[in-house]
């Protein structure tokens, strides 16, 4: 939903088309309500935090079996009975073969058996055994050795298969339902087990505002914490909506927690993304799997306010914040801006999510860290965003857009956008978003592009796919909302970069009524208040007086 000013003062651009609904809020809700009763069941068999990883394992394990059994009876369609089991004509259609004990039908069947637990583990090692790409992505006699009731196991079954995993003909775009299930599940397990806000899978309204931003067309992506692999995967559904192609895109990752690592690959598995995520999960600040990646676009959603990343004698002279003051061991937030620089190459661009606190804090100096980024002149964009967003925090947090090259030039030298050198975009969108229940709040389609045309039309891009741009689409700063500032404006200011300071208060429309008017009317409204108010004080004492309890 827009506002008053969105509506009459928002850039003019030619609007991007609007992406095909897909089901319905209430269905998604459901769907992942069910799975969540489903594995309720299964207290006092198994700790709460191991439910996510079970559900999980299934959910897949019925998708790429879902996925084997359309292209089977295609298969069957064209060539005959005779093909059906050989790979080649599954991989060629990044299709996983699944021998027979490891589709879902076998599981399905067998689910009343005590020994389920067995099949499972036996159905995900032989899955993995059969298809190289997914090595070390499935779980390891997981389901053996966590003793499940076989009772419970087979209800949590029986719901899974009533879930229809794959996309029906009419919308051939495939969600990121391994990763919403994982999002909603360690949702509802963080807030009783302490967990930091950002270590889970990111919304996708901001995933999809941040690709929307940086439009990673072609080159290498990375993301250094990963997690379930949600940003790479609405990657590809960028470039695929504007006709891109997935082979210009080469894909790096890296994943600190060994059970999000198997689900990263697992997640981008399913889709036939290549990804190169490092051989083991491991901690990008201490067991950097990329060192020498110089990435052109950088998309990730670090955890927030991470405390005791380092001890205090460790990382003290790395490269990669040379020429910065050392990141603070009590916040790694600068940690992970200085990392994601680093890793950026000659023209490249990096969006990524941070608590609020990173664009003002002044604590064990990061104010100093963050004023050498501004006069290095590497902040691009930054934008507020509002609360409860996340499932596991309400509190509001924001996206820095950093770039290596605003004078906008590319690899040839030629001019690919606006020279916007010594200046930043500041958007306030605390404003924005609808609620989608009691306490979870999303970005509309509406809001990410009222976000993305006022950036472009800023950077005033003459390619990629504002080619079109009207001659005078022209960026203009826009009070509350919007303001282009210069590098005196953020010293002024000392270098803070919370976007309110920036673009000032909205206007207020004048609705034609003089003061003196106005004032008129409200005195009025006034003097009839207080006249009630005298009413009710002389009512209040009479029922107290004949209650007995007068003066």
């Amino acid at each position: 939903m827009t506002t008053e000013t969105t509506k009459a003062k928002s850039p003019t651009v030619k609007k991007v088309p609007a992406k095909k609904a897909t089901k319905s809020k209430t269905k998604e809700v459901g769907f992942e309500e069910a799975l969540w009763d489903a594995a309720n069941k299964l207290r006092g068999s198994v700790e709460s935090a191991e439910y996510k990883h079970i559900v999980l394992s299934l959910i897949f394990l019925k998708f790429i079996s879902d996925k084997f059994e359309v292209r089977k009876n295609a298969i069957v369609a064209e060539y005959g009975n005779e093909y059906v089991d050989m790979v080649d004509f599954y991989t060629m259609e990044n299709v996983f073969y699944l021998p027979e004990e490891s589709r879902w039908t076998f599981i399905q069947i067998n689910a009343k058996q005590d020994d389920i637990a067995v099949k499972i583990d036996s159905a995900l090692h032989s899955v993995e055994k059969n298809n190289k790409a997914l090595a070390g992505a499935l779980p390891d006699n997981y389901f053996s050795r966590l003793g499940l009731d076989s009772s419970k196991l087979s209800a949590l079954i029986d719901t899974i298969n009533n879930i229809e995993t794959i996309a029906n003909e009419c919308d051939k775009s495939e969600e990121d339902i391994v990763g919403r299930v994982y999002e909603y599940f360690l949702g509802k397990f963080a807030a009783s087990e302490g967990k930091g806000g950002g270590e889970f899978y990111t919304p996708k309204s901001i995933v999809t505002l941040i690709a929307d931003m940086i439009e990673p067309f072609s080159g290498k992506i990375y993301d250094p914490c990963c997690g379930s692999g949600g940003m790479f995967v609405q990657s590809l559904k960028f470039i695929n909506s504007h006709n891109g192609n997935q082979k210009n895109i080469s894909i790096y990752g890296q994943e600190y927690t060994t059970t999000t690592y198997k689900l990263a690959k697992m997640n981008l598995a399913v889709r036939g993304i290549s990804a190169n995520l490092g051989d083991v999960a491991g901690d990008s600040f201490f067991k950097d799997q990329h060192p020498d990646l110089k990435a052109d676009y950088i998309m990730a959603n670090p955890p927030f306010n991470q405390k005791q990343w380092r001890a205090d004698n460790e990382l003290v002279d790395d490269a990669r914040w040379a020429g910065y003051p050392t990141p603070p061991t009590g916040n790694a937030n600068y940690a992970w801006i200085m990392h994601m620089i680093s890793k950026l190459s000659e023209h490249g661009t990096a969006g990524f999510v941070l608590a609020n606190g990173s664009m003002s804090s002044n604590t064990s100096g990061e104010g100093d860290i963050r004023q050498k980024i501004i006069e290095n002149d590497l902040v691009d964009c930054m934008i507020a965003l509002p609360g409860q967003l996340f499932y596991t925090t309400q509190i509001p947090v924001c996206l820095w857009f950093i770039s290596k090259d605003k004078k906008g030039n590319d690899e040839k030298g030629l001019l690919k956008r606006r020279d916007r050198q010594g200046e930043t975009l500041f958007i306030d969108a605390r404003e924005m978003g609808s609620m989608v229940s009691r306490t979870l709040k999303e970005l509309t389609n509406d809001d990410i592009s009222k976000i993305t045309e006022t950036y472009h039309v800023w950077r005033g891009e003459e390619l990629s796919s504002h080619s079109e741009l009207d001659s005078e689409s022209k960026y203009q700063d826009i009070a509350g909302y919007c303001k282009s500032a210069s590098l005196a404006d953020m010293k002024a200011n000392d270098y803070v970069l919370t976007p309110g300071r920036y673009v000032g208060v909205a206007e207020i429309e004048d609705d034609g009524i003089p003061f003196e008017t106005k004032m008129s009317e409200l005195s009025k409204t006034l003097y009839s208040q207080l006249n009630q108010a005298k009413d009710l004080d002389k009512a209040i004492r009479k029922n107290l007086e004949a209650l007995g309890y007068g003066e």
